[in-house]
């Protein structure tokens, strides 16, 4: 089999898999009510926990998309769906525990802990369910 037949797939995959990353953190970041690159430039690590959490959770269900679906247009949709589920978790999260975005942006690292854990836990969750 020729590289090529391998590479291009891995590739698209690969290519497609960061760029939806990108998309997710941008969008994230922008409906989070605090900033969590100023917080994270200060040296905030409850913010790091909270988005790293986020981004882990997401990037697990990219990872299961990818690797148990066999077309591309299906690794998009799930990713698409995964997507608004972190977000969704992190909106009802938000919700359900007042002062958890000004606790965030204070720097109370237990909560960003928690927020992190859980949208990882949402995550893993969510990838599980793509079997």
């Amino acid at each position: 089999m020729p590289v090529s037949n391998v590479a291009l797939p891995y590739l698209a995959y690969l290519c497609s898999a960061l760029l939806m990353l990108a998309a997710f953190v941008a969008l994230y970041t922008r409906v989070t009510r605090f900033d969590e690159w100023v917080l994270i430039h200060e040296g905030n690590v409850a913010a790091a926990l909270s988005l790293g959490g986020a981004v882990l959770g997401f990037a697990c269900t990219l990872a299961f998309a990818i690797a148990l679906h066999a077309t591309w247009q299906a690794f998009l949709g799930w990713s698409l769906a995964a997507m608004a589920v972190q977000v969704i978790a992190y909106a009802v999260l938000a919700r359900l525990l007042r002062g958890m975005n000004r606790a965030i942006h204070e720097g109370n690292t237990a909560m960003g802990g928690l927020m992190g854990a859980v949208s990882l836990g949402v995550g893993v969750i969510n990838a599980a369910c793509l079997t």
